[in-house]
Formats: C-alpha cells, sequence, structure tokens
C-alpha cells in the first residue's frame, strides 16, 4: 500500500468521522461509540475494496454491505453521503420525523443500504443469504458483513457462522467489531466471548485479528487473495474511536451531547483533516 493511498483512506475517515458528529449534532443524541469505531473499516471498504456505483444504487454485481449492528447506521450513512448516494446535508436529519435516515439501517428509506438491520443477530443470517444468493445466480459479488461483539451474545449469529462455515460462502467477509463494550458495560463482564478468532476458526473459518482502526491492516487483509475458506476479521477496536472524550466516556453507546461540545470534536477532526491535505 503505497503512501498516497494511505492518505487518502486516513482522509476519508475523518471526513466519515466528521459525518458522524454533523448527524449527533443536529439530533442531540445518537449511537456514536459503536459508530465512530468501524469507522476506518467503512473509509477502506467505501475508499478502496467494494465495488459500487452511487449513480446506480442496484447494480446487480454490486458488492454489499450489511451492518448487521444496525444502530451503527450514522457511520455507514456518513460514508454514503461523502460518496455521493444522497446530499451530504441530509445526515443532518437523522432520526428525526420524515427522516430517509433513521437510527437503525433500512434498506426501504435509504439510498445504498443494502439490508434492514437492528434487531441484534439477524443481519447475520440475512447476509448469509444475500451472498448465497449471489453465488446460486454466478454473481461476483461479495457481501461485508459488521456484527458486534455484544451482538455476538446472540445465539443467531452462531448459526449464521457455522453455515457459512459449513457451506464455504467465500464471497461473505465477516467482520467482527470487538470495541470490547456494550449497551451496559463491558462484554467480558456481561458474556464473555472468550477468543473470537479460535472460535470462527473452529467453524471452518480463515480467521485472523487485526487493529481494526488501522488503514494499513485493514487494507491488507481486505484486498487479500481469497482463499477456499470464508474469512473472520476480529476487528480490535476502541469505541468512539477519533475523538477522545467518546473514547474515555464509559457509556458511550449512545449519548446525548450539547452543540457546542459537537463543534469543539468538528474544530478538532478538521484540523486533523487540514494535516493532512
Amino acid at each position: 500500500m503505497d503512501a498516497s493511498k494511505k492518505k487518502e483512506l486516513e482522509k476519508l475517515a475523518i471526513k466519515i468521522r466528521i459525518g458522524i458528529v454533523e448527524e449527533i449534532k443536529a439530533r442531540g443524541f445518537g449511537h456514536i461509540g459503536g459508530s465512530l469505531s468501524i469507522t476506518d473499516a467503512l473509509a477502506v471498504l467505501y475508499g478502496e475494496v467494494m465495488h459500487y456505483d452511487p449513480k446506480n444504487p442496484m447494480l446487480p454485481d454490486r458488492d454489499k454491505l450489511v451492518c448487521s449492528k444496525g444502530h451503527a447506521g450514522p457511520a455507514v450513512y456518513a460514508a454514503l453521503a461523502i460518496e455521493g448516494f444522497f446530499p451530504y446535508e441530509v445526515l443532518k436529519t437523522l432520526n428525526q420525523p420524515g427522516t430517509h435516515l433513521p437510527s437503525h439501517c433500512d434498506r426501504n428509506l435509504t439510498v445504498g443500504v443494502d439490508m434492514t438491520t437492528g434487531s441484534l443477530g439477524q443481519g447475520t443470517s440475512l447476509a448469509v443469504g444475500m451472498a448465497l444468493g449471489d453465488r446460486l445466480e454466478g454473481r461476483k459479488s461479495r457481501t461485508f458483513l459488521f456484527v458486534g461483539d455484544g451482538e455476538a451474545d446472540e445465539g443467531q449469529v452462531w448459526e449464521a457462522a457455522m453455515f457459512t462455515g459449513a457451506k464455504k460462502i467465500t464471497n461473505l467477509i465477516w467482520l467482527v467489531d470487538d470495541n470490547k463494550k456494550q449497551l451496559d458495560g463491558y462484554t467480558k463482564d456481561i458474556i464473555n466471548q472468550f477468543d473470537f478468532e479460535e472460535k470462527f476458526k473452529a467453524f471452518g473459518f480463515d480467521a485472523k485479528r487485526i487493529d481494526g482502526n488501522d488503514i494499513e491492516q485493514l487494507h491488507d487483509i481486505l484486498t487479500a487473495p481469497v482463499s477456499d475458506k470464508p474469512r473472520a476479521v476480529i476487528l480490535d477496536t476502541v469505541k468512539g474511536k477519533g475523538v477522545p472524550e467518546v473514547e474515555q466516556t464509559m457509556g458511550n453507546h449512545s449519548m446525548k451531547v450539547k452543540p457546542d461540545v459537537c463543534d469543539k470534536w468538528l474544530r478538532d477532526l478538521n484540523a486533523e483533516l487540514e494535516k493532512l491535505n
């Protein structure tokens, strides 16, 4: 990965973070922690890896993204707006009456969203079906699936993983956002998930843990050649990554934030962006 491409993707990640904060500022509250933790992965996917066309969002052979942790919708929306699926100003309507950007992802409302999610665990089965359907139709499409670490408390996640491994659905890439927290505490204190990497290997996956907030590591693994096994990438992330005050807040799953606080975060993020220009 050359330096210019790395810088381009780092800038995109900051722009997505700015979009997330713009959304939260307009509404006054929202799911900010788990949105910020997957931002770097989204930057690599939309900035380099995925095949898509904002002018033709239903392109049959497009790559698809399923955010099974549907509450991270603000991150997905910011990426879609930046890539031109809909006007950037629409971000400021997040979760408001009449919006096309609900709290959780909804394919019937938001251009560019490939699957409705939010009831935790269900997005995994849906992604399996989408990827298997593409394979049966002979398409080259890939499906990228974001799963939350807290979401993995749901048994449905592991049923979907077992099916993925058993049927060798190699056009489905699992991205587990292991940010160590869920709604009401640390995941290890609520239900210890043990070793995600070893668990996915046991289900027949090519599984690897990486720094999920490192652009270069994300790029390398998401552009690696496809093997004869489905891939699971365990993203070792920080909940709230990129906004120090959010990172340091224990209850950062969903937060109320005053406009002046958001303005400070936006100034800091824009300053980071300016350093890369």
